[in-house]
C-alpha cells in the first residue's frame, strides 16, 4: 500500500511540475505578445509541447490565463503589502508612485487582470478565484487607509482608490505622441493628485 501511495504522490508531483513549466512558458509569452493575441498554440510552442497536450493539464484557455495571472497577482499583492507594511500615516503619496510604477513594469499582470475584470464569459469558479485575489490586494489597501486614520468606510475608499489608479493606467498607458517616459511621469502625477485627495 504504501508503494501505491508513493506512486500516486509521484505522479502527482510530476502533474504539477508540468503544469508549472507551462505557466511559465505561458508568462514568457505574455511578456512578449500582447495578451488578447496569445493562443495555446503559442504557450505550446513555448513550453515545447504540442497544443493538445496543454489541456492535459488545463481543461481550458481561460484557466491556463487565470493561472498565469494568479501567479503574476500574488507578486502584485505581495509588493502591495510590503509597501503599505513600510508606509506611515502620510506616505499614501510614495504608496500610489511605486504602485503605479510597479504595474507599468509589470504590464502583462496589468493587462491580463484588465481583461477578466471586462471579461463576462468567466465560470463560477475561475470568476470566484479571481475575487479572492482582487479582494487580498483591496485588504491591503483598507490595511493603508487605516494606517492613516482616515474617516469613512475603508472598504468604499479602498475600491475607490484602486478604481482610480486603474483608470490612470488604463486611460494614459498608451498616451499618444509621448514618450515612454513622459507617459509614466504624467501617470504618477495623476496618481499623486488621486493620492492627495484620498489623504484628505
Amino acid at each position: 500500500m504504501q508503494e501505491k501511495s508513493s506512486f500516486n504522490s509521484l505522479k502527482k508531483k510530476e502533474r504539477r511540475e508540468r503544469q508549472e513549466i507551462i505557466v511559465d512558458a505561458a508568462e514568457r509569452v505574455f511578456a512578449r505578445k500582447p495578451f488578447d493575441s496569445v493562443s495555446i498554440r503559442d504557450i505550446a510552442g513555448e513550453a515545447g509541447i504540442s497544443h493538445a497536450s496543454i489541456y492535459r493539464y488545463f481543461p481550458d484557455q481561460q484557466t491556463l490565463f487565470v493561472e498565469a495571472f494568479l501567479r503574476g497577482a500574488e507578486n502584485i499583492v505581495n509588493f502591495l503589502s510590503d509597501l503599505v507594511d513600510s508606509a506611515n500615516e502620510s506616505s499614501i503619496e510614495l504608496v500610489t508612485e511605486r504602485f503605479i510604477c510597479y504595474l507599468i513594469e509589470n504590464d502583462r499582470y496589468f493587462r491580463m487582470m484588465t481583461h477578466f475584470m471586462l471579461d463576462g464569459s468567466l465560470s463560477g469558479e475561475l470568476v470566484e478565484r479571481l475575487n479572492e485575489t482582487e479582494r487580498s490586494l483591496i485588504d491591503q489597501l483598507d490595511r493603508l487607509f487605516l494606517k492613516m486614520n482616515v474617516e469613512g468606510e475603508v472598504r468604499l475608499l479602498s475600491h475607490a482608490f484602486f478604481a482610480a489608479m486603474n483608470g490612470v493606467l488604463i486611460t494614459f498607458r498608451n498616451y499618444p505622441g509621448r514618450s515612454r517616459q513622459e507617459v509614466v511621469s504624467h501617470m504618477i502625477q495623476l496618481g499623486r493628485i488621486i493620492a492627495n485627495k484620498f489623504s484628505t
